[in-house]
């Protein structure tokens, strides 16, 4: 499958960064103020171990796998895919079903490659449907176990990023009575967990598990455009009609009207 890199993921991480840190120099503070080793290993231990319980190791696993996924995305092709199917109804309508087997081989896309050779094999346009909505709600289930990894740890982060707090302040309240200059930097000290907590988990985590969704629905639609385009050539529709019937299932800016 061919991957197209979005610049959206990279460019909105930087973009929450230089917004909320550079808002912080801005105010005076200091980044190196901002680094504890203490909070961020409660904060991201605490958070993948969460994560760990919640979805089991060999779904935490995926972690890599899955963030790679929304910096490199797959490229559907909508409009090559469309054009392909009004060919192959052109086909169709004058050699036969039959006669598209010669060009499974040079189909890329393993989903299109699979209902067409169910088509080609006389299969029954109800018993195809089923088949490929089966597809789809399979993929769709894969993309939701990622999507649910990410939210779960955007819910445990900022708990964490408390408990952090909180711990925090318990151990600089229980030696209060030294310098005082000392307890209000141990109390600033204190927050550093709970900024950590709230800031992955609303500009990493849960963006993440939204674009994993947002990949999901674009998939759903191209698997289902391709349903639709099979299912009539398998009825012997006009080409002009699949065209036309394929476009509308896109956004009205996106259709192809000539």
């Amino acid at each position: 499958m061919n991957r197209k890199f979005d610049i959206s993921t990279i460019g909105g991480l930087v973009l929450g960064i230089l917004a909320i840190f550079g808002s912080f120099i801005l105010e005076g503070g200091r980044i190196g103020g901002l680094i504890s080793i203490p909070p961020l290993i409660i904060v991201f231990g605490g958070t993948f171990a969460a994560a760990v319980i919640g979805v089991g190791l060999k779904n935490f696993a995926k972690i890599g796998v899955l963030i790679k996924f929304t910096v490199l995305p797959p490229a559907f092709a909508v409009k090559e895919t469309i054009a392909q199917l009004v060919r192959y109804s052109t086909i169709a309508r004058k050699d036969g079903l039959l006669v598209l087997e010669r060009e499974l081989e040079k189909i890329p896309n393993v989903f299109m490659k699979k209902i067409l050779r169910f088509t080609i094999d006389g299969a029954d346009p109800v018993v195809l449907r089923n088949l490929a909505e089966t597809e789809i709600v399979n993929c769709e289930e894969r993309h939701f176990r990622g999507a649910e990894l990410f939210e779960k740890m955007g819910g445990y982060s900022p708990t964490m990023g408390i408990i952090g707090t909180v711990m925090g302040l318990i151990a600089t309240l229980a030696a209060a009575g030294g310098n005082p200059d000392e307890l209000i930097r141990s109390i600033a000290g204190a927050f550093i967990a709970t900024l950590w907590g709230v800031f992955m988990a609303n500009i990493v985590w849960m963006p993440i598990a939204d674009k994993l969704k947002n990949i999901q629905a674009e998939e759903r639609l191209f698997m289902e455009l391709i349903t639709e385009g099979v299912l009539a050539i398998q009825d012997g529709e006009i080409p002009s009609v699949i065209k036309a019937r394929l476009n509308s299932m896109l956004p009205s800016k996106e259709q192809d009207i000539e």
